[in-house]
Formats: C-alpha cells, sequence, structure tokens
C-alpha cells in the first residue's frame, strides 16, 4: 500500500509544483516595473548618446535630454520608402513607351467591355509581352473594371497601368520599386 500512495503523490506532485508556479509568478510588485514610471528622466549615459526621438512640436510633454531631432515627414518618407521607384535611364523609358500605349488601350478596352481577374492578367500580359503570371494588380473591382492597377515590366523597367473610378485608363513606364514590385506595395498604418 505504501508504493501506491508513493506513485500518486509522484505522479500529482509535479502538476500541483506548476500550478503553484503560475499562481504566484504574476505576484511581482508593479512599481518595480521601469516602464510603470513613464518617460525616463535620469541623466545622460556617460557615453552622451541620445535617448530616442525628440517629441514633434505640439507635444506638451518634457523632452528627453539629449534625443534625436527628426521631422515626422522625415520618418513618414524613410518608412515607406520601400515603395518609391528606382531610377531609369531615358532610353529605357522610350524603349518601353510602346507597351505602355498598349496596356492604356487594354485596359481602356475592359474597362468598357468589364472582365475576370484571369481575362485582365491575360489581356495586360499580352499587351506587355509577358506571361500572365507576371502581371501584378491591385484591386477587386472587375466589373465594371474600375479602380485597379495592373503592372509588369523586365529588369527595372515596368509599365503600370490603371483604371479610375470613372473608367478612364492610363498607363506608365516606371522603375521597379526597391521591393521589387512593379506596383507600389499597399502599406498602411
Amino acid at each position: 500500500m505504501t508504493r501506491t500512495r508513493t506513485r500518486v503523490r509522484r505522479r500529482h506532485g509535479a502538476p500541483v509544483l506548476l500550478a503553484l508556479l503560475f499562481l504566484t509568478a504574476g505576484c511581482a510588485d508593479p512599481s518595480s516595473d521601469p516602464r510603470a514610471a513613464g518617460p525616463s528622466t535620469a541623466a545622460p549615459s556617460p557615453s552622451g548618446s541620445a535617448k530616442g526621438f525628440c517629441p514633434p512640436p505640439e507635444d506638451t510633454r518634457a523632452t528627453p535630454s539629449p534625443c534625436i531631432s527628426y521631422g515626422w515627414d522625415q520618418r513618414v518618407a524613410e518608412n515607406h520608402a520601400y515603395r518609391q521607384p528606382q531610377s531609369i535611364t531615358d532610353e529605357q523609358r522610350q524603349e518601353a513607351q510602346p507597351r505602355a500605349t498598349a496596356l492604356a488601350a487594354a485596359l481602356q478596352k475592359l474597362a468598357a467591355s468589364g472582365t475576370t481577374l484571369d481575362g485582365l492578367r491575360t489581356a495586360a500580359a499580352d499587351a506587355l509581352g509577358l506571361r500572365a503570371k507576371e502581371i501584378e494588380v491591385q484591386g477587386d473591382f472587375l466589373d465594371p473594371l474600375h479602380d485597379v492597377l495592373v503592372g509588369g515590366g523586365e529588369g527595372r523597367v515596368c509599365v503600370n497601368g490603371t483604371v479610375d473610378s470613372s473608367g478612364h485608363a492610363t498607363a506608365e513606364v516606371a522603375g521597379r520599386t526597391v521591393e521589387g514590385t512593379c506596383l507600389p506595395g499597399l502599406g498602411g498604418h
């Protein structure tokens, strides 16, 4: 009988111990958390390194010292840099212009008649001399074809077309984005 009790204690001892650990783990004093005190007002480190970004001028809180002055517009521009097109030469732009004209014509035709996603990709691929799977599409208003972006290209050169909300189609030659796509990423905050 002694052996049975020992086995029961061993078998149930670990879960009880784990439960006890979980219950006591959250019992720390909240005032000991350095985040509870808010922004640090401590003196600068001996190396003189900045503690963070300076708040915008309209912020009424105390400015940490030293801080990195950094304009909001600059921060947004750097955050969206992946969307920026790479530069291409005038020669590359001129060479791709006939494909942009062909894409705009194909999109205008589809805007009048409507299409499916596969139909849109196929028509854009034919206009650009690419395969349908190489065509990028943003938007989902396919019947009628409105508010859609379409793009594709080779190397650094892309041809991007759009159909606006009124059904008017345009296309332009652009550099591939830093991210490696023809159409800029949607991003968002």
